[in-house]
């Protein structure tokens, strides 16, 4: 079965969204990690577990992308089967997600991200994240931040969760 909609007899193509959640915990002190979200470093915070370097942002976005181009997931892609990719950073996986997302025929619209944490203190570098990441992607992406209120692990300092929605559409 084909994972393309039916085109109208416009000759329109429609485009295809994607939706990509990822979450990881904050490590527990024994082997600190550097923190790095939205494909930038951040000094002083504790750091995300994960094979990569557990750039939830990143990810979220690189599952949006696989997602609508229906190409599978970030396990597929960059699971812990592939050695190559562990602490790999998510400004690497996202170039490569872009890149297979672009072999497989689809052009990106654009994407964007909602991360939910208390920390780290985002307004100040939104900016450069989206650099970061567009720069990665070669596609717009844009990256928002929110807190629980103190309600779930992220409000208790447990780790990060991130929202991406995906916007591609085929190439003719």
């Amino acid at each position: 079965m084909s994972t393309d909609a039916p085109r109208p007899a416009t000759g329109f193509v429609p485009p295809r969204t994607g939706l990509g959640v990822d979450v990881h915990a904050f490590d527990d002190g024994d082997a600190p990690r550097e923190l790095w979200l939205a494909g930038l470093r951040w000094p002083g915070e504790r750091g995300l577990t994960g094979h990569s370097d557990g750039d939830a942002v990143a990810h979220a976005a690189c599952d949006a992308l696989f997602s609508a181009a229906g190409i599978g997931d970030l396990g597929t892609h960059f699971g812990t089967d592939r050695p190559e990719f562990a602490g790999a950073s998510g400004a690497r996986l996202l170039a490569e997600a872009a890149r297979l997302v672009r072999a497989a025929g689809f052009e990106i619209g654009n994407v964007a991200v909602q991360f939910v944490a208390n920390r780290p203190k985002f307004g100040p570098r939104r900016r450069e994240a989206d650099a970061a990441l567009s720069e990665a992607a070669g596609a717009p992406v844009t990256v928002t931040a929110t807190t629980s209120d103190g309600l779930g692990y992220e409000g208790s300092g447990g780790g990060i969760t991130a929202y991406a929605t995906a916007l591609v559409y085929r190439v003719p």
